[in-house]
């Protein structure tokens, strides 16, 4: 008797989940992420290894889709505009920037091992987005200070978003005929419609329905509705020739706007768990293991590429972004994997036509490296962390611990709806011109190759022709060239001159130092932001090397100047400390007034703050490096006071001793952490001028222990 296509498909689907049912046992006994278990199991029991056991490949790329699809409706299901919102602008712009790094990385390393540019555009999506569920299980598994975590998760949420952006494109692109402007262009026409005729219809019915079939509190109801939506969405999109994940997602985020997205999400859970387990351990079985060795060396310089540029793009976002640098580095050695969206950027590539790539061996190979990379990088990156910041130049520790500051007053400034009035123009001009910028040479990029019709009469053929492209697009794209750097250099000194404003020209101008650093570095700032989305956009149409190359310059040329100013602002600090200082010595610490006049005379050196380390408190005894103000707040202390004693920027050996006046700068907020850890109360000895004989009349109430994301008042699990 033949066999029917239904048993192969239960033999298959057992297969799969036997396998990841063995892989999450092994793997939660080894702590070590489950993922990285379930690719192992694929792979074992896949394609090379054991001869493919059981399985068809059919049946599991088909079990792969309906996982897919389950990820997808998770991810929609928890997006939120008012959620992207609500992370901040300064977790966006670390994110763009880490985001944009990797795509420019990604096609840069892809066209240097000989990939065609189809192959490096999906290769750049690949390596661009970290892996969710491999940063939750590593959390899981190691407290860490929630501010971390925080900024993380923030950067995670803006990573999703620019995720889908990324399906979207990279499915235009896979079942797209050619890289032509006109052929582009239609395909993102059709996609703009589709999209916008199913956001539209979607949110006329779906929200009705999910919202009246979870007022029936019958659990089965919800789930067969919310999976028939699920389903109903990946079909449509994929008949329009693109991908399932783009559907489903868009089920989410209607299913989500009904208010009861929550409710939702609970019931699909344990089938959204089950099919990333299937989708993970077929990614593993349709794994040709022979390729993966043959192309071991791409593999091995694709990994390095992912850990070395994640850990640079989120702490150079994050400390551009004005977060301390331990934070930046925590943050930044536990983003650096790519993990399900990789897969399916991959899986999109093949689709399209991408047979005898190496594209998805070389991705999934990645990702399992990058996984088992992951757990032990983040062990070691609070130590990595003290170890850098504890090791940065002086100019440099100063410049950091003031540059948060300085951001924070943007910021308020923004609240009182100053300064940002004043920079929309420049704002807007900067928009226009790297816009400009962009079309141009991407417009002269398509006539030097002939692909531009209206531009036939010219031969691109010969050498005149050439020649005459390629002197109209520098004569086009000069005045927009320059208009940006015009545009970024005015954005940067007004921002700079809204946080410490000039003086009059007859008046000693005490916040040069500060506002001139500011001004630099601000000005990097904008040539990042600006440059990253520039050579992403250019890439596919001009040499690997050549708006890269320019960008890096430029960088070069104000990394220079900015050092020289980060001199000047060191030297600049240090004189401030010693007025502080003397201050200090002569007035003591309870002289608000006294201290306001020196903030008043230092403008630019943060929210200087005198503290004074009482007899009972815990700092007493122990040293600056000790209580790591610097670690655990951002703040540093700048000068202490001992009698007649004055000590300037003092060393971490210091130790506190009773009576010493400590004077801190930084923001405001690292600084009320950093009085809070000076001042807070050694509870094991009695307070000075008391009987430790006596019994006091009432125990003072023990605080609350941390939990283990850091935060104060929740007890530990």
């Amino acid at each position: 008797m033949p066999e029917t296509t239904a048993p192969h498909v239960l033999r298959d689907l057992s297969l799969v989940l036997v396998t990841a049912a063995a892989a999450t046992i092994v793997f939660q006994r080894l702590k070590l992420p489950v993922i990285a278990g379930y690719l192992t199991a694929g792979i074992l029991v896949g394609q090379q290894v054991f001869r493919r056991l059981f399985a068809d490949p059919g049946v599991i790329r088909d079990l792969a889709e309906i996982g897919v699809a389950m990820l997808m409706v998770s991810v929609g299901l928890e997006f939120r505009v008012r959620r992207v919102a609500r992370v901040g602008g300064r977790v966006a712009v670390t994110s763009l920037i880490e985001v944009g790094l990797m795509l420019a990385l990604g096609y840069i390393v892809a066209r240097a091992v000989g990939w065609s540019t189809t192959d490096a555009l999906f290769a750049a999506g690949v390596v661009a987005i970290s892996s969710t569920a491999v940063i939750a299980k590593v959390f899981e598994e190691r407290s860490v200070d929630w501010r971390v975590k925080d900024l993380v998760f923030g950067i995670l949420v803006i990573e999703d978003l620019i995720a889908i952006l990324l399906v979207a494109v990279a499915t235009t692109a896979a079942f797209g005929t050619a890289l032509d402007a006109g052929a582009i262009g239609r395909l993102f026409g059709r996609l703009g419609l589709l999209l916008g005729a199913m956001i539209v219809v979607g949110m006329l019915i779906v929200p009705t329905v999910i919202r009246t079939v979870v007022r029936l509190e019958r659990t089965e109801t919800t789930l067969v509705t919310a999976l028939a939506i699920t389903f109903l969405a990946a079909v449509v999109t994929n008949s329009a020739g693109y991908s399932v994940a783009l559907g489903a997602f868009v089920a989410g985020t209607l299913m989500a706007e009904s208010g009861v997205g929550h409710q939702v999400g609970e019931v699909l859970r344990p089938v959204r768990d089950l099919f990333a387990a299937v989708f993970f351990v077929a990614v593993g079985m349709l794994l040709e293991v022979g390729e993966v060795v043959e192309h071991l060396p791409t593999v091995a310089l694709f990994s390095l590429v992912v850990v070395a540029g994640k850990v640079v793009g989120v702490a150079t976002g994050a400390i551009l972004s004005g977060f301390d640098i331990q934070r930046s580095v925590q943050a930044s050695m536990r983003m650096a994997q790519i993990g399900e969206f990789s897969f399916i950027i991959a899986g999109l590539g093949i689709a399209g036509g991408g047979a005898g790539s190496p594209l998805y061996p070389v991705a999934v190979a990645t990702a399992m490296l990058t996984t088992f990379v992951t757990p032990w990088l983040a062990a070691r990156s609070e130590r990595t962390a003290l170890w850098i910041d504890g090791r940065l130049p002086a100019p440099l520790q100063t410049f950091v611990t003031l540059y948060g500051s300085w951001l924070d007053a943007l910021s308020a400034d923004r609240r009182a709806d100053g300064v940002w009035r004043r920079v929309r123009r420049p704002v807007w001009l900067l928009v226009i011109d790297t816009a400009a910028v962009a079309v141009v040479m991407v417009v002269t990029s398509l006539a030097y190759r002939g692909q531009i019709r209206w531009l036939a009469w010219v031969d691109h053929t010969t050498t005149f022709g050439k020649l005459a492209i390629l002197g109209a697009g520098i004569a086009v794209s000069a005045p927009f060239g320059i208009g940006l750097v015009l545009a970024a250099r005015r954005l940067a000194r007004q921002l700079a001159e809204a946080v410490v404003p000039p003086v009059a020209a007859k008046r000693v101008d005490q916040g040069r130092a500060p506002r001139r650093v500011l001004e630099v570095a601000l000005e990097i700032a904008i040539t990042i932001v600006v440059g990253i989305p520039l050579v992403v956009v250019t890439l596919p149409f001009l040499p690997p090397f050549g708006v890269p190359g320019v960008v890096f310059a430029v960088l070069v040329l104000l990394g220079l100047a900015f050092w020289r100013t980060a001199r000047d602002l060191e030297s600049h600090t240090r004189a401030g400390a010693e007025l502080v200082a003397h201050v200090l010595s002569r007035r003591g610490a309870a002289d608000p007034e006294g201290f306001a006049v020196v903030r008043g005379m230092l403008p630019g050196l943060g929210e200087l703050t005198p503290v004074e380390v009482e007899g009972g408190s815990e700092a007493v005894g122990r040293t600056l490096g000790d209580l790591n103000l610097r670690g655990q707040t951002g703040a540093t202390v700048v000068a202490v006071v001992r009698g007649d004693q004055r000590i300037v920027y003092p060393d971490a050996d210091l130790a506190l001793e009773p009576g010493d006046l400590v004077a801190m700068t930084g923001t405001h907020r690292a600084v009320t952490q950093a009085e809070a850890l000076v001042t807070a109360r050694d509870t094991s000895s009695p307070p000075s001028g008391t009987d430790a004989t006596a019994a006091p009349a009432e125990p003072p109430s023990p605080p609350s222990p941390p939990s283990p994301s850091g935060r104060p008042g929740q007890t530990p699990a």
